[in-house]
């Protein structure tokens, strides 16, 4: 009997001790969810607010330096803070229940909830204070720069313009944007010499500058300010010594060059260029450094955007009018691909590529299918050639795309002056990535992807097969290819 009373009495002990355990987690939980809560209405209205000041800056000519830098910091703090609520949020979702998505994949659901569940420790917690604290320093920093920016003129807004700011437009660099805007728009010295102001905008492969300055010179006072723009590249510049001598006025030389040029040359440009009217100015467009040496005023360097910024322009692009919220779980792929893509110096012409093929099927499935099969591309080539496929893209040497055609096949530059590659049929890579039956039988070109807004750069690749390819690669031999 009394064994029988010290069972029951140890049973109930312990059912006693487990409602207090599990009503103590409940009231830690209760207060932990009540106070992400509140962060994350912080967090909204100050983004909200912070949006706000961005978009107003980004209709306004800006020429003030501090204002420039001051804009530059509340942007990126305002990516970031974009960021941090999106873990919260999303984690706030798995946490009530409400993370549950159609998937007949359990591994990928076990492997999103592990995933998960590691981001919403104290690290994220820590993260969140210090993003809120940092973006509300940011805000809170601003107001004598909204004073300023009401004494800024406001920039026309023709009907394409609102067009590009709402889909086809072009992403951040705003600073960058407006030391442009100033560099075109500021008055010449009317008492110095006739020799036109130099910039360089410098910056690696497809950060956006042709993009940027493109956006730039499609500004109205811009437009009004010079008799002519020109559009002149490396190869043939000197030209204008020859072609140029009626033109008069104000003229905008904008100047693109893929290799660098000697200092001889420079000069008879620059002499013919001093011949033109008082105030004309020159744009140098390159990935060289050593180019900026010409330059009459300080470089622009474009960097790749920040993880957070991509991470942004990724997200916008992927979704598009749909609400993210609706798919959890592809915002945590979507994270997977902007992780991968920032690793390889955040192509813009990469983040577009995948964009623009994943926006058309929102499945779990198909996403991850084309971010494994983007893996194996790079596992692949790192293992024949030793060097990452973007690299060998940028070098000009062929990148093994067996992975993403399901077939054998080697894709390089695109070279238009090769008459058997001008005959060559086209495929995008959003054709041949979701249905590899459509890859022609010959060698073809690959539309890798095309900008929606001027210059409207088509980025092209051409392909071959395995059998046609003889290029030993940078490093390793080839498998396959004799020697």
């Amino acid at each position: 009997m009394e064994v029988a009373i010290s069972a029951v009495t140890g049973e109930l002990l312990s059912r006693f001790i487990s409602f207090l355990m599990n009503k103590y987690r409940s009231s830690l939980s209760h207060a932990h969810s009540k106070e992400q809560k509140k962060m994350m209405e912080r967090l909204q209205h100050l983004l909200m607010r912070a949006g706000t000041i961005v978009e107003e800056a980004d209709a306004r000519y800006i020429t003030n330096s501090g204002m420039m830098t001051q804009l530059k910091k509340l942007s990126e703090a305002m990516y970031r803070g974009c960021r941090v609520l999106d873990t919260l949020r999303y984690g706030t979702l798995q946490d009530s229940g409400s993370f549950d998505e159609v998937s007949n994949d359990s591994s990928i659901s076990c492997l999103y909830l592990a995933k998960r569940s590691r981001t919403t420790g104290k690290a994220v917690h820590l993260e969140s204070h210090d993003t809120l604290e940092s973006l509300e320093i940011a805000v809170a920093n601003m107001a004598e720069f909204v004073v300023l920016l009401g004494g800024c003129d406001r920039m026309s807004r023709r009907p394409y313009n609102v067009y590009l700011y709402t889909e086809n437009f072009m992403f951040g660099r705003h600073a960058e944007k407006q030391k442009l805007l100033s560099f075109l728009l500021q008055h010449s010295d009317p008492h110095g010499d006739h020799a036109p102001a130099i910039l360089p905008v410098i910056g690696g492969a497809s950060v956006g500058k042709k993009t940027l300055v493109a956006h730039v010179c499609g500004d109205e006072r811009v437009h009004s300010r010079f008799s002519s723009i020109l559009h002149l590249n490396g190869d043939s510049f000197m030209r204008i010594l020859d072609n140029g001598r009626s033109m008069f006025g104000m003229v905008l030389v904008v100047i693109t060059f893929s290799s660098d040029i000697g200092d001889d040359d420079w000069k008879k440009f620059h002499s013919f260029v001093i011949t033109m009217g008082r105030g004309s100015k020159i744009i140098i467009i390159s990935r060289l450094q050593s180019l900026a040496r010409f330059g009459s005023v300080k470089p622009i360097f474009l960097t790749v955007l920040s993880y957070d910024e991509l991470r942004y322009l990724f997200k916008t692009l992927v979704f598009g009018s749909v609400d993210p919220m609706q798919h959890p779980r592809l915002v945590e792929i979507a994270d997977e691909y902007v992780k991968v893509l920032h690793s390889t110096q955040g192509s813009l012409v990469a983040i577009n590529m995948f964009a623009d093929v994943l926006r058309r099927n929102l499945n779990v499935q198909f996403w991850r299918g084309i971010l494994e099969r983007g893996l194996r591309m790079v596992k692949r080539n790192l293992s024949i050639y030793g060097v990452h496929p973007t690299i060998l893209i940028e070098q000009g040497h062929p990148v093994d795309i067996t992975d993403f055609a399901l077939h054998p096949l080697s894709m390089t530059r695109y070279t238009v002056n090769v008459s058997t590659k001008k005959e060559s049929p086209s495929v995008t890579f959003g054709q041949l990535i979701t249905d590899p039956s459509v890859r022609p039988k010959e060698d073809f070109i690959l539309i890798s992807w095309e900008s929606r807004i001027p210059p409207h750069t088509s980025f092209a690749r051409f392909v071959t097969s395995h059998a046609q390819d003889t290029h030993e690669g940078p490093g390793r031999k080839r498998r396959g290819v004799p020697m």
